[in-house]
Parts: C-alpha cells; structure tokens; sequence
C-alpha cells in the first residue's frame, strides 16, 4: 500500500512539474514569434515611401524577438489620412500593425480636414529612416521657366498631387502664400507614380516630390538624363547640391520680401521634412511592445547590408529615434493661434 502511494504521488508531482514547466516556458515565449507584422504604407506601391517600408520589412524582422514576418500593405488616399484613419481607429493596438504615411500627414490634421480622426502625438513613433526636403518641378516644354514665370503667368499651371499633404500640394501653397506663386491643383491621385503618367499625358504640368525619391527611381532618372523636367524651387534652407539650380523658399521668401508672420507659417508647413519615412504603432499599443520595435528599428537602420542595399536604391539612410520623433511631433502640432488660421485658410478645400 505504501509502494502504491508513493507511485501515486510521484506521478501525480511529475504531472505537476511538468505542467508547470509549460507554463513558464510559455510565458518565456517571445510574443512576436510565428506572428506577422504589417505596415499600412498611405500611398501606391513603386514610390518612395513603398520603397523605403519594403526596406525596412526585410531587415527589422531579425532584430526581433521571435523573428516575426513584416508584410507591406498599400493603403492610398486622401495624401495618407486613409491609412492614418485605419491605423488609428481599427487596427488593433497588439504591436502588429504600423503606419508609414506620408510625412506631411500632420499638415491635414492642423488645418483641420474633415477626414481626420488621429491625433498624431498620440500615435507610437518608432523611428524615420531620412531626413528629405521637396521639390518642385514642372515641364521643360511648359511655358514656365521658374517660379518668377509662374507669378507672372495670367494662367496658373496645373499640377499633380495626392491630396492636401502631398509635396506638390504643400511646397505650392507656401510659395503662393509666401510670394504669390499659384498654381492649379489636380488632386485625387494614388501616388507619385500616378501623378508621373499624367505629367508624361501632358495632363498636369508640374508636381512635387521629396528630393531623395526623385533621384531614387524611374522615371525620374530617365527624365534627368532627357532633360525632360526643369526643377523650380526646393523646401531645405540650404540648396540641395541635386537641386543646385532651384531656389529654396528661404531665397524666394528674401527676394520677395514676405513677412515676418508668413516667414512662422512657411516654417511649420516645412517640419514634416524632419521625419521623412516614418513609423509609428497606434495609441494604447503595449509600452514593452513598443520598446521591441523602436530597439528593433533602431539595430536595422544601422544594419551594414540595409546600408547597402539602400545605397543601391538611392535611399539616403538619417534614421531618427522614436522618443526624439515623439517629442517634436508634439512640438510641431503646438502652433500659434494665428499660424494654425492661417494653414486652415491655406487647405480650405
């Protein structure tokens, strides 16, 4: 009898022990493996900020534990708001879905579209892989040379954007703001890509772009090497040796003489610049998830074969931290009353 109960409770300490094992080997359990990470890009695919996310999707997955899959969805419209939107308000907040938008996303949300339903400080920043200025160019056969021609003209030129973030849109309402430059804006399309068809159509005759992405793909190349497009004017307060022929605003803004309060306006209209190819998680995602993928981005970016490849794509590699990004993103939607009025005045569509 007390052979048999001793055999009984052994079994029955094993049977504990074992479960208990489990237990903690479960909860050891990095929670990133075997699940699969998305990042909603707010525009088409074959652009610039496409590129840059497929980037990252190769590389962030092995400086995570658990070694997820990061798979890259296309979600276009309304220059980013579309994708912000979803990120926001429907995708859970597990650590499983992030957004790249475009980085003039914060320009809707402070002049107040109606579409709108994120607060961008709210968002987890985990990181920017550049720091990118725009451009603007138009046609070399339109009958604009340069900015100067474009105040002249009694026909405002017509050019292509996405929407009210787009740079076309943006770098376009500052000059016309800042030394009456204006132009005609054709929205509603899905991408860069998009808008470069239509000016190959000859259905717009300018656009905008971020520097890098210009020189990042066709048919941008090819256009260089044809002489196919004229730079006019460019974001940074320094010319972009690319863009050595294009004044930057700051050079027309001293030309023209503009005003000190239209000088503050520009300015903020000009931040997004600093956080070119962002990502970021939705609010109320797990604080211990949200360190995972910034330290995760952080390693990628500085990834030897990441540098690389980004090299061979024409991706200029100026990654920035998320808690730096956290701080001025919150810094940038703290605006003065009247330059706020004045960027709805601007967007009022």
């Amino acid at each position: 009898m007390k052979r048999f109960s001793g055999i009984f409770f052994g079994v029955i300490f094993a049977g504990l022990f074992s479960l208990a094992t489990a237990q903690v080997s479960q909860a050891q359990e990095p929670f990133y493996k075997g699940k699969q990470i998305r990042i909603i890009v707010g525009l088409s695919t074959g652009g610039g900020y496409d590129r840059a996310a497929r980037l990252l999707a190769r590389y962030m997955g092995k400086y995570i534990p658990g070694n997820p899959d990061l798979l890259v969805q296309n979600m276009p419209g309304a220059g980013s708001v579309t994708a912000a939107n979803y990120v926001w308000g429907v995708a859970k907040p597990d650590g499983l879905t992030l957004l790249a938008p475009h980085n003039n996303v914060y320009l809707s949300q402070l002049s107040d579209q109606k579409e709108v339903q994120f607060d961008l400080p709210k968002f987890q920043w985990i990181g920017s892989l550049e720091n990118d200025d725009m451009m603007l160019f138009g046609r070399a056969d339109a009958p604009f040379k340069s900015v100067g021609d474009i105040i002249r003209s009694k026909e405002p030129p017509k050019c292509g954007s996405t929407s009210v973030g787009s740079s076309d849109y943006v770098m376009s309402k500052i000059l016309d703001e800042t030394i009456g430059a204006k132009v005609t804006h054709v929205t509603g399309y899905p991408g860069s890509s998009e808008i470069a068809i239509a000016l190959e159509r000859g259905e717009v005759a300018c656009m905008g772009l971020t520097i890098s992405t210009f020189y990042g793909r066709e048919p941008f190349l090819t256009w260089l090497k044809t002489k196919f497009v004229r730079f006019l004017a460019q974001s940074g307060r320094k010319r972009s040796p690319r863009v050595a022929d294009a004044p930057t605003i700051y050079e027309l803004m001293d030309e023209y003489k503009t005003s000190a309060t239209k000088r503050r306006v520009a300015e903020a209209m000009l931040q997004g610049g600093e956080w070119a190819r962002a990502l970021m998680a939705p609010p109320g995602t797990p604080a211990d998830r949200v360190a995972i993928l910034r330290a995760a981005y952080e390693k990628a970016a500085k990834d030897p074969e990441l540098i690389a490849e980004a090299k061979k794509l024409r991706i200029d590699v100026a990654a920035m931290r998320g808690e730096q990004l956290q701080a001025t993103a919150k810094e940038v939607m703290t605006q003065p009353p009247e330059v706020i009025e004045q960027i709805k005045k601007l967007f009022a569509q």
